[in-house]
């Protein structure tokens, strides 16, 4: 009889090679087609132990959103794990990864809609500073709001730092993709002329919004791709929030109530990124714009 102890270390290896199967993934060291084709060659690998879900959800651009709908695409349980997957399913799979990880050169390219929101002081201006850093080619929206300009902050280039009777203005004629009232004060919102023109040019946009503001644009623009930006933990929020130093305690006290209420929203977007490496956060958001 094996000894427990020994059994919970051959575990604890195995969920960490089936993590590091879902890194490369992520990171794109490793095709979804090359790690499904060695789980189908090698039943005893990491790659076979993944369940469906933990490796569909590995993939740029798919999200919990996106799965159930791609396993009832492809008529695959969510229960199966990627190594014991039946011969029909294995090969509707096959061609399902193929088809993706190979489009078609005739197809008319349009530009992507990329939606960045989170809960309060979770880093998104920090992680999209990054991305403009590290890809000064990528196109930004820059959203209007009737806040004043924080320290640092460039009108034009954060934000369109706008009056109350101008932002009036913007909604009456319909020139705002969404808007929305942030923590009971200030107006933000997206003029939609500048992302209409950028997809409808081929050319992929990046849009760092409030959650409100992301659900407004699934509803206009359903192929975008929206993205939660996830804090390593609560402490490390409240830590951020408090270190900045951009609030006074009341207002702290406001938008972490707020944070609460957003954390619940997760389950709306397609996918989740954790930004407890600026770096990695901002490349997993650039692939998504690019991924097919």
């Amino acid at each position: 009889m094996r000894d427990p102890r020994e059994a919970s270390l051959i575990a604890v290896e195995r969920r960490r090679a089936r993590a590091a199967v879902k890194r490369a993934i992520q990171t794109c060291a490793r095709t979804p087609l090359s790690v499904a084709r060695e789980a189908w060659r090698d039943p005893d690998s990491p790659a076979a132990g993944l369940r469906i879900t933990e490796f569909l959800g590995s993939i740029s651009g798919i999200g919990l959103i996106k799965i159930p709908r791609i396993l009832d695409v492809l008529e695959i349980s969510p229960r199966k794990r990627l190594g014991a997957l039946g011969a029909r399913q294995t090969e509707a799979l096959r061609v399902w990864l193929h088809e993706r990880q190979t489009p078609d050169s005739n197809a008319t390219q349009r530009g992507r809609l990329v939606v960045v929101a989170g809960p309060t002081a979770v880093g998104k201006g920090t992680v999209v500073s990054r991305i403009r850093e590290r890809h000064p080619g990528v196109k930004f929206s820059v959203s209007a709001t009737t806040r004043a300009p924080r320290p640092g902050e460039v009108d034009g280039e954060h934000y369109r730092f706008v009056s109350d009777d101008e932002f009036d203005r913007l909604v009456e004629t319909r020139q705002m993709l969404e808007w929305a009232v942030v923590h009971g004060q200030h107006r933000y919102g997206t003029p939609r002329g500048p992302i209409v023109a950028a997809l409808e040019s081929g050319s992929s946009i990046i849009l760092e919004i409030d959650i409100q503001g992301a659900r407004q644009v699934k509803q206009a623009m359903p192929e975008a791709i929206l993205v939660f930006l996830l804090p390593p933990s609560w402490d490390e929020l409240v830590r951020r929030l408090q270190t900045r130093g951009t609030e006074s305690p009341e207002e702290q006290t406001r938008r972490l109530e707020t944070a609460k209420v957003e954390f619940d929203a997760q389950s709306e977007f397609d996918v989740t990124v954790i930004n407890d490496d600026v770096d990695a956060a901002a490349e997993a958001v650039v692939d998504l714009m690019t991924d097919n």
